[in-house]
């Protein structure tokens, strides 16, 4: 029980890092942390790790909720989950071998057979199922009905059956908006937030919250000044804990005392604390494209497809009239397939010149969390922040 109390509160800490606004300057998303420069292949971080060998040790866990989503499981599926932290890397369970020869065949069948294709995955034969379904189930779906032939000339005309076409004329083709450049999608964007301007006022940021999950509620308070210094407090119901980074070091305080972050947590949640995450998109981007979006809600979108320097993607979704970013879809690209993640950002509110989204929703592949709302009480820019909130606690090892 302590056990998943405690990894509870860390995975609700670490998605605090997509409830605040932040600068990842090239790094992706969300939900699943990016892979840092500090980052060390897994089988020199972890115990007993045999077929994973050289995949970055930040995307362990995105992997393990993957395999975990695309079957339908859960971590005590394969894993020995009431022995501790260790408990995990023990072999005491057969279907952690035969996850094993599973991960070798995806691995080899990317590699060998279909040339590194993404589509090749957990999830292409299993689709949230212990076992593949490899028969068809009857009866099938009726057929849609043939869309009827078009007359020999073109369309009907204009009016209705029984209307006469003007003899020599062409139908006129449907005219289609022209879509705005990347770089005027951004420019809007910031112009609808409060302009560069204001932005550039902005000294310290305080915010209270709350994150709603499946399994509970939790209060935030999150303070941050630039360039990428935060302090992240959470209470719980088995007691409070802490996150926070002074520019140098990072560090953690919960029940259980107070630990120095390592290298590739300080990395991850630089990646994810900063204080510009969603404001200064252009920076994050080598290259950019523009697509129609799909509605989300009542909005018709602008969409941008974004290429990062490690050629990861995102896709952004701007409300075509206000200019406003709707939603954020991430994908990590890993040994076994593609890892999704989405923000929507909801309730826009003035904010002493500045727009900021009030209510913050993010879904993941995380069994037991698919989706989390943050949800801000108060907001307030430039506030007194002391520099000794930032420091780790004296007298810790």
């Amino acid at each position: 029980m302590k056990r998943t109390v405690l990894k509870l509160t860390a995975v609700t800490l670490s998605a605090i890092a997509v409830f605040v606004v932040s600068d990842r300057n090239t790094q992706a998303e969300l939900g699943a942390a990016p892979v840092a420069p500090q980052d060390k292949p897994v089988e020199q971080v972890r115990k007993n790790i045999k077929v994973l060998t050289g995949l970055p040790d930040s995307q362990l866990i995105p992997v393990m909720n993957f395999m975990s989503a695309s079957l339908g499981r859960r971590c005590n599926f394969c894993h020995v989950t009431d022995k501790g932290r260790d408990g995990y890397a023990l072999d005491d369970k057969p279907e952690k071998n035969t996850a094993r020869e599973m991960i070798k065949m995806v691995m080899g069948l990317r590699k060998q057979s279909f040339h590194g294709a993404d589509e090749i995955s957990c999830f292409t034969c299993h689709r949230g199922q212990t076992h593949p379904v490899n028969v068809l189930a009857l009866p099938l779906p009726t057929p849609s009905p043939r869309p009827a032939t078009p007359t020999r000339g073109g369309e009907p005309p204009a009016g209705g059956p029984g209307a006469q076409a003007t003899p020599g004329a062409q139908a006129a083709p449907s005219a289609t908006p022209a879509l705005p450049s990347a770089d005027e999608v951004f420019a809007k964007y910031l112009a609808a937030i409060g302009g560069q301007t204001n932005l550039d006022r902005i000294k310290s940021r305080a915010l209270k919250g709350t994150i709603a999950q499946p399994n509970g509620t939790i209060t935030v308070n999150v303070l941050q000044t630039p360039p990428n210094k935060f302090h992240i407090a959470a209470s719980t119901p088995t007691g409070d804990f802490e996150r926070a980074f002074n520019g140098t070091l990072g560090w953690e305080k919960g029940p259980q005392g107070v630990r120095q972050l390592s290298p590739s947590e300080v990395a991850q949640l630089q990646n994810a604390i900063g204080l510009f995450r969603h404001i200064k998109l252009k920076e994050q981007f080598t290259s950019t494209r523009v697509r129609a979006g799909q509605r989300i809600g009542d909005r018709a979108t602008v969409m941008v497809i974004g290429t990062m320097a490690d050629n990861r993607q995102e896709r952004l979704f701007f409300d075509a009239e206000s200019g406003l970013l709707l939603r954020r879809i991430g994908y990590m690209t890993t040994l076994l397939g593609i890892i999704p993640d989405q923000i929507d950002f909801e309730d826009y509110r003035d904010v002493d010149g500045v727009k900021f989204p009030f209510t913050v929703r993010v879904s993941t592949i995380e069994v037991n969390n698919p989706v989390s709302t943050r949800t801000f009480s108060e907001m307030k820019l430039n506030t007194p922040a002391d520099d000794a909130k930032f420091n780790m606690p004296a007298g810790t090892p």
